[in-house]
């Protein structure tokens, strides 16, 4: 299934992300794709905000990863830009799928697309001008809670 949507700035697509973050249970599994700069950690801080961390999101790019806490999860942000191969990392994502007790969120995901579920939410972010984004989320019916509010 898919939902397309269109952002008119910053805000609306950190507003995106915080409707999706607040219908989030626990377990999922998120990957968003986009050009550099084109608003993937503004969406995931609006996700995590929705999901109430109070927690500071930033662009994992020269870590790999940062962990976001909540009151019913931890959110897992990861950022595989700067990877060649996938190495351990695909690893550490393989046995942190199917936890209630986490939710992640990859960014650049093609280099472990095949550890990742089919059963997943998957973001593009389209740079459409300066501030204007084409959101395109792909889904299973099954996590069709988290756009409902979309």
């Amino acid at each position: 299934m898919q939902i397309k949507l269109d952002s008119e700035s910053s805000d609306e697509t950190e507003l995106i992300g915080n409707k999706i973050g607040r219908h989030l249970k626990g377990g999922e599994v998120i990957d968003i794709k986009s050009d550099l700069g084109g608003g993937k950690t503004t969406l995931i801080r609006g996700l995590a905000k929705g999901a109430g961390s109070l927690d500071n999101v930033a662009s994992p790019s020269f870590t790999i990863s940062r962990v976001y806490e909540t009151k019913k999860f931890k959110i897992y942000h990861f950022d595989f830009y700067r990877l060649n191969e996938p190495g351990l990392m695909k690893y550490e994502v393989a046995d942190l799928l199917d936890d209630p007790k986490r939710v992640l969120v990859i960014e650049w995901s093609d280099i472990i697309k095949d550890t990742l579920p089919k059963d997943r939410l998957s973001i593009e972010i389209i740079a459409k001008s300066e501030t204007s984004r084409g959101i395109i989320i792909n889904y299973q019916k099954s996590l069709g809670y988290l756009i409902e509010s979309l």
